[in-house]
């Protein structure tokens, strides 16, 4: 489960230089970058969005270039999930990498409109519009991507495999100063 959060619709095509302006890719830093966060496409934006907030956005989200930076800025700003009719390949994976969720969902892509309250169940693959009183499905993720999103993407999550198997300690190279035998 993502949760429930307050729409911010967008339409098709929207590129990562949309998302993230190029000229703020001067720093990784994730807390400036939620500052220039869609400043382009929806000025107020950065602002006014909220934690646990959701994107909804039409066909190939994410287009452009493959940087980080794009899914890294809406997660920062607050952005739980983003439902989109369509996603651009690099940018899906992206944000999945990253923790981001991201859901194709046509049906509440072409429903939703900003202001609507949305709650989505990456499990279930279901969003409901409790605006509209409607549920929609969509393919669910499996537990693997449920478990990876929970964990705050690939990274932390591969880190938290690898403790709870025992390898998550760092070790020595052979033949280097400190190492032990085990």
């Amino acid at each position: 489960m993502i949760g429930t959060g307050r729409v911010w619709k967008l339409g098709d095509h929207v590129d990562t230089d949309a998302i993230l302006p190029a000229k703020h890719l001067t720093t990784a830093d994730p807390k400036v970058l939620a500052t220039h966060c869609l400043e382009d496409t929806l000025p107020h934006f950065a602002a006014a969005v909220a934690v646990g907030d959701l994107l909804v956005a039409g066909e190939n989200f994410g287009c452009g270039s493959s940087r980080e930076h794009a899914p890294i800025a809406l997660q920062a700003a607050g952005v739980s999930c983003v439902v989109a009719a369509s996603f651009a390949r690099i940018f899906y994976r992206n944000a999945i990498n990253i923790g981001l969720a991201v859901l194709v969902c046509p049906a509440a892509a072409r429903r939703a409109e900003t202001g609507h309250t949305l709650e989505v169940d990456l499990a279930s693959g279901t969003v409901a519009n409790r605006t509209l009183g409607e549920r929609y499905a969509s393919e669910p993720y499996p537990p693997f991507l449920v478990e990876l999103i929970a964990a705050g993407g690939l990274v932390p999550f591969t880190r938290q495999r690898l403790a709870s198997s025992g390898f998550g300690g760092r070790r020595a190279a052979p033949n280097s100063p400190g190492r032990t035998e085990p």
